[in-house]
């Protein structure tokens, strides 16, 4: 099986976790409906720095976008542990034997991936060699969702209580998907997004970090000029046909996790439900492709954000 299968690919400094998930659909799920839903076993790698910052190692835990883990998401997990910092990659999508949710987004979801990454910070917090207090999470689209919304208040006071990231820095994450309830996390936010992504726009980014701001989070953004989805991949632009697009798709998060389609008032509040509302909502078709001034100044400033909030 996959984990058997990658157990046997592990370089000597890393260890494979298993962790007792579960598939919550949506955060209506993870608030109201945790006990009814299935359980699931996902598995994630912790990577030991040959020279860590300190005894008790901060930890960094990554979350890859729609298409699974990529050379240029690994390529921050790799500066992150020359530079003394434990990582923790998480396959959410392969211990769902899902290779891709790129214009179906039902199969693995961002509230799923959620539930995995706080199974993760449990397990790891607890570890002698960790540093419970200084773990940061980042991830890339789908993933950029899940460092970002697993800094919602009613989320954190659900499934973790006691436990929260330290840091979130989330890469072009889905912000068309906004709170009514804006209370969240008060540990600091990043959000790093290009100018031009037409797959998740930048505008509702630029929104929620005003609005939180306001009201008083340590929540900040870059905003990468010229450049799209994706903009830190090495490559050239191209046009994905299948892919959602939600340049014109703006959603609320209702106080009990619900999402609803702003245009049509539609709640997603099923497999099913999703499909139709983002029919309604959603365009088909989007860009994703690599700028290198963007892809540099990004990679600079995630492993500068890190130290700033997880180094000693």
């Amino acid at each position: 099986n996959t984990i058997d299968n990658v157990r046997t690919h592990l370089k000597s400094n890393q260890e494979l976790v298993v962790l007792n998930s579960k598939n919550p659909f949506n955060f209506y799920d993870i608030l109201n409906n945790l006990d009814n839903t299935s359980d699931q076993e996902v598995y994630g790698i912790l990577s030991i720095p040959k020279t860590p910052k300190s005894q008790k190692m901060p930890l960094i835990i990554g979350v890859a976008g729609s298409y699974g883990w990529k050379d240029h998401h690994l390529g921050y997990m790799d500066r992150y542990l020359e530079d003394g910092f434990a990582t923790f990659t998480l396959h959410s999508f392969e211990s769902r034997n899902v290779e891709t949710t790129v214009g179906e987004q039902l199969s693995t979801t961002v509230a799923m991936v959620i539930h995995d990454a706080y199974m993760a910070l449990h397990d790891l917090s607890s570890r002698s060699n960790i540093d419970g207090n200084k773990i940061g999470i980042t991830g890339w689209s789908l993933g950029g969702g899940v460092s970002l919304f697993s800094g919602w208040k009613p989320i954190i006071d659900k499934i973790s209580p006691d436990n929260k990231f330290a840091a979130h820095l989330p890469i072009y994450p889905p912000c068309m998907v906004k709170p009514k309830n804006m209370n969240f996390t008060d540990s600091p936010i990043h959000i790093l997004i290009g100018e031009l992504d037409d797959w998740v726009p930048a505008e509702p980014c630029n929104e929620i970090v005003n609005d939180l701001k306001n009201a008083g989070h340590d929540i900040s953004i870059t905003i990468y000029p010229d450049s799209h989805h994706g903009y830190d991949r090495v490559g050239t632009e191209s046009y994905i046909e299948n892919a959602y697009s939600f340049k014109d798709c703006s959603l609320s998060l209702n106080d009990n996790g619900t999402v609803v389609s702003n245009n049509i008032n539609f709640p997603l509040f099923s497999p099913l439900m999703q499909k139709i509302g983002l029919f309604f909502c959603a365009e088909r078709g989007s860009t994703i492709g690599g700028n290198e001034l963007a892809r540099r100044a990004s990679e600079i400033f995630a492993l500068h954000f890190m130290n700033m909030n997880l180094g000693n």
